[in-house]
């Protein structure tokens, strides 16, 4: 899951590097000789497999900050960290902004985020929610 502008912009170089790599397999496999197809094939299928998936997440965040502040959606205690990112980015909010607005180092937000709220204490858990549940 992207969670902020620097990895959305990473995902997209990432993006762009699989899909070089996807045109240059054909080149390749002229180049190289005793490739066995199967191999190959492989080779293909995983290079693919991940930009599918990082179109995936790119096409998410894009979604989520179109959304413009859609209400924190928690359907189970599982699924809250993601929830609270998501909520995050549908409000518009940076990591920057939304430490600013609890009084934390944005720091702090990103180590939440990276560790999907594991060292947050729930009182700062529910402080975030609060906060995001505000801008929908």
């Amino acid at each position: 899951m992207i969670k902020n502008e620097r990895e959305y912009r990473i995902t997209k170089t990432q993006v762009k590097k699989f899909e070089q790599a996807l045109a240059q397999l054909p080149k390749k496999r002229l180049t190289e000789k005793g490739v066995h197809p199967r191999l190959a094939k492989a080779q293909k299928d995983a290079l693919q497999s991940q930009l599918e998936s990082l179109a995936e997440q790119i096409k998410d965040y894009e979604k989520l900050r179109r959304r413009g502040g859609k209400a924190l959606d928690v359907g189970t205690i599982e699924r809250l960290p993601q929830s609270l990112i998501r909520a995050r980015i549908a409000a518009g909010l940076t990591q920057k902004e939304l430490a600013a607005r609890i009084g934390i180092k944005e720091q702090q937000i990103q180590r939440y985020e990276a560790t999907n709220y594991a060292s947050a204490s729930l009182a700062r858990v529910l402080q975030v929610a609060r906060i995001l549940g505000q801008q929908a």
